[in-house]
This record gives C-alpha cells, sequence and structure tokens, in this order.
C-alpha cells in the first residue's frame, strides 16, 4: 500500500510526484534532488548504489525512480539491473536511466518492458526545462529515449531493417515518438498540422503491422520495433 503523504504546510494532502534518486555522484545525485524539488516534485528518498535504492524503493512507493546505469560496486550496470528488479517488481513505477555513455545494447530491454520509462544522457540534465520535462512525460506514462541513442540506432541499422518499408518523413516521424512525443509535439517540432502527424502515425502502425487489438500500446510497440532495427 501506498505511504500517505501526508498533510502540507497548510494542512491539505498533497499530489505532488513522489521521486527517488539514485546515483553514486553525490554532488550530480544532490543537484537532480534540488532541481526535482524546486519543479514542485517530492524527493523521497536518495541512494548512492543498487541495494540502497531497493530498499528505499520498498519503503516509499515512489512514482518515478531517476537512476545511473553505473554504480557500486563495480560500475558496470549495477545500476540497470536494480532497474530491471524495479520494473519486474513495480511494472507501474516510471524509470528513468541516465548515463554518461550511450549504452544501447544494456537498455533496450527495459525501454521495451512497457510505458513509463526512460533513457537520458547526463549531459542532458543541464538543460533545465527539457531534464524537468522528460521527467514529467515519464511520471505520465511516456516512454522517452534520448534524441542520441535515437540516431545512434539509425545509424546501426541492418540491411533486413524492418523499418524499410517507412518513408523518410515516417521515419523522422517514428524518431520522434521514440523520444516520447505527442503528436503536438511531434506537429511542433516539424512545422506540420497535429492531422498530418496522426496521418504518419497511423500510416506507421499499418506499416508495421500493428492492428489495433484493443489491449496492446500500439505506440510503444512501434517505439521497440524502431530500438531493435539495430
Amino acid at each position: 500500500m501506498r505511504p500517505d503523504p501526508g498533510p502540507t504546510e497548510d494542512g491539505a494532502a498533497t499530489n505532488r510526484r513522489r521521486v527517488v534518486v539514485a546515483d553514486d555522484d553525490v554532488l550530480l545525485r544532490e543537484g537532480i534532488t534540488s532541481l526535482l524539488k524546486r519543479s514542485g516534485f517530492d524527493v523521497v528518498g536518495q541512494a548512492g548504489d543498487g541495494a540502497q535504492l531497493l530498499d528505499l524503493v520498498q519503503e516509499h512507493l515512489p512514482d518515478l525512480v531517476i537512476l545511473d546505469i553505473r554504480m557500486p560496486p563495480t560500475q558496470r550496470t549495477e545500476g540497470l539491473a536494480a532497474a530491471r528488479t524495479i520494473r519486474k517488481r513495480y511494472p507501474q513505477m516510471g524509470v528513468l536511466l541516465l548515463s554518461a555513455h550511450i549504452e544501447a545494447e544494456h537498455t533496450l530491454e527495459l525501454l521495451a518492458s512497457g510505458r513509463g520509462v526512460g533513457y537520458l544522457l547526463k549531459s542532458r540534465v543541464v538543460d533545465v526545462d527539457e531534464f524537468i520535462d522528460t521527467v514529467e512525460r515519464i511520471a505520465k506514462g511516456r516512454v522517452v529515449v534520448d534524441p542520441v541513442l535515437v540516431q545512434d540506432l539509425l545509424r546501426a541499422s541492418r540491411k533486413d531493417d524492418p523499418l524499410a518499408v517507412l518513408s523518410a518523413r515516417e521515419r523522422e516521424v517514428l524518431a520522434l515518438v521514440a523520444e516520447g512525443r505527442s503528436n503536438a509535439g511531434i506537429a511542433r517540432q516539424l512545422w506540420v498540422t497535429e492531422g498530418t502527424v496522426e496521418k504518419h502515425v497511423q500510416h506507421i502502425l499499418t506499416k508495421l503491422r500493428l492492428p489495433d487489438s484493443g489491449d496492446d500500446h500500439r505506440r510503444v510497440l512501434a517505439v521497440i520495433t524502431f530500438l531493435e532495427a539495430r
């Protein structure tokens, strides 16, 4: 059962999104925490390693976890392992992975695990508006992928690329969908109408043979296809 958020200073209950931040870099962790608090999030815990993170998640049941892929003791994939455990135990909990480098092979499985998950290079944290926008989209259940990773995956596409059936514009739209953009956001990015974007999205879903079954999140499935086309 999720803990009672409790009253605010004026006695009213708060509906702020609850976040746990995990990174062994204390300065970065404190910086992210301060930024989130100033932006209206409730940071309920900080962790410096995967074990501490899992304990905090079990104790506080946050809405979202922000964590580094590489953490002690080996500085390899402890953070990613913790993220997988969190998604298995709490599939509705949002997870944002941070990394200093592009690590596509390690993150594709997690990115394909469903809604409310994202991958962001640490260099993006310096752009306050973009970082907070990413956090909010993941908290709302979006799948968000760093544009640098998207471009890296595009360059590494294979000859049997399932995206070969898409036009250049449709690939561009799908890349923006993979970044977690809404139709309205894509329209602003490409300087077209929202209706035009909706048509492109429908064409993409049809060409990728993702029929509307009523059960699956078709946009998420399209993003998974995009990420796996390497």
